[in-house]
C-alpha cells in the first residue's frame, strides 16, 4: 500500500522473523555470543528467555544461520509435544528413519546410534528448541533424559531453549531442580533503548530500500520507545501503522500525532496522554478503511 509512496521494495515492519532484516544490537549480540561461545566448549543445557516480541525466533533463526558447519542441528519450533512426540520429532530433525513406526525403546536406541555416528564423523549435534515454555512438565524431562547420552569426554547433544519468562517460573520448581542445575548458560533478553529503536527503525527501512530523509525523528523514536516499551514487536506494529496513517495523509515525515493514533489502536502499548483533539481509535479504523478501499480501487485500475 505505501511501498510506492515512501520508495520502498518491501515493507520494513512485517511480523514475520527475517534474518535479512537482523540488526546486531547489543542484547541479540550478546545472546549471539553467549550462546555460540557456550556451544563450542560442549555445555549440556542453554537458555534464552525473554518477554513476548523481544526476537527470540528472529535470534533462534540467526542462530541457525550462524551456527559453525561441523554441528548438526535439529529443530523444533512447537514444542507443545508429549514425550513420545518429542523424541520422535527429533529423530526425524536428525534423519533416523522410519522413526514413527518404531517402539520408544527401539527409537531411544536408534537416536544413540544416530548421535555416536555423528559424534564419529566430527560433528557436535545441538537440539534448539522454541517457545520452550510451552513444553509439558513429562516432555521437559525428556528433554533433560537426553543430555545423559554422552561419551566419556562430551554431551553427545547439547540442547538450546528459547522461552518466555513463564519457563522459569515453572523451573523454580523442586521438581525441575535437576533439569535447573543442568542449564549451565543463561540469558535474559532486554528491551531496546532510545537509541537502539531509532537504529532499528533506520536499519529496518534502508534494508527495504528507503533512501530518503529520516522518516521518524529522534523525538518520535523516543516518544516512541516510551509507548513501546522498547518491545521489537510492539516498535513494528506502531511503526507500520504510522507509516499506513502517513500514506493515507500524502505525508512523508511521520510525528507524533501519527504516533499517538497508531498507539490508541494497539494491544499492550503503554499508556500515554493524548489531546481530546487526536483520532480514536474508531477514527484510525476508518481511515484505514479508507486506505484499503483506495488500494482496491487502484489495483483493480480505476472507475470503469
Amino acid at each position: 500500500m505505501y511501498l510506492y509512496h515512501f520508495g520502498l521494495r518491501e515493507l520494513p515492519f512485517t511480523l514475520t522473523p527475517n534474518t535479512s532484516f537482523y540488526l546486531g544490537l547489543a542484547p541479540h549480540n550478546e545472546a549471539l555470543a553467549v550462546l555460540l561461545t557456550a556451544l563450542k566448549t560442549g555445555e549440556g543445557f542453554l537458555k534464552v528467555v525473554g518477554e513476548v516480541g523481544t526476537g527470540k525466533t528472529l535470534l533462534c533463526r540467526k542462530l541457525l544461520n550462524d551456527i559453525p558447519e561441523h554441528f548438526v542441528t535439529a529443530y523444533i519450533p512447537n514444542p507443545y509435544l508429549n514425550p513420545d512426540e518429542l523424541r520422535r520429532a527429533v529423530a526425524l530433525e536428525l534423519g533416523v528413519k522410519q522413526a514413527q513406526r518404531m517402539s520408544n525403546q527401539l527409537l531411544t536406541q536408534r537416536i544413540q546410534s544416530r548421535l555416536l555416528e555423528l559424534h564419529g564423523q566430527g560433528h557436535s549435534v545441538v537440539l534448539i528448541v522454541d517457545e520452550a515454555q510451552a513444553l509439558p512438565e513429562e516432555s521437559l524431562e525428556a528433554l533433560r533424559l537426553f543430555t545423559n547420552l554422552e561419551t566419556e569426554s562430551r554431551k553427545l547433544l547439547q540442547v538450546v531453549m528459547f522461552a518466555q519468562p513463564e519457563l522459569d517460573q515453572r523451573l523454580a520448581n523442586d521438581k525441575f531442580r535437576q533439569l535447573r542445575q543442568r542449564i549451565t548458560f543463561s540469558y535474559k533478553l532486554r528491551p531496546m533503548t532510545s537509541s537502539e529503536v531509532e537504529s532499528y527503525i533506520q536499519h529496518r527501512l534502508s534494508v527495504a530500500g528507503y533512501k530518503g530523509a529520516a522518516l521518524f525523528p529522534a523525538k518520535v523514536c523516543k516518544r516512541l520507545t516510551r509507548i513501546s516499551k522498547g518491545i521489537p514487536r510492539l516498535v513494528n506494529v506502531l511503526c507500520h501503522k504510522m507509516m499506513m496513517l502517513g500514506y493515507g495523509e500524502g505525508e512523508y515525515m511521520l510525528t507524533n500525532k501519527h504516533l499517538n493514533m497508531a498507539a490508541k489502536d494497539t494491544e499492550d502499548t503503554a499508556t500515554i496522554n493524548i489531546s481530546s483533539a487526536m483520532l480514536t481509535s474508531a477514527g484510525i479504523a476508518v481511515l484505514l478503511v479508507i486506505i484499503a478501499t483506495a488500494y482496491v480501487w487502484l489495483q483493480s485500475g480505476g472507475p470503469t
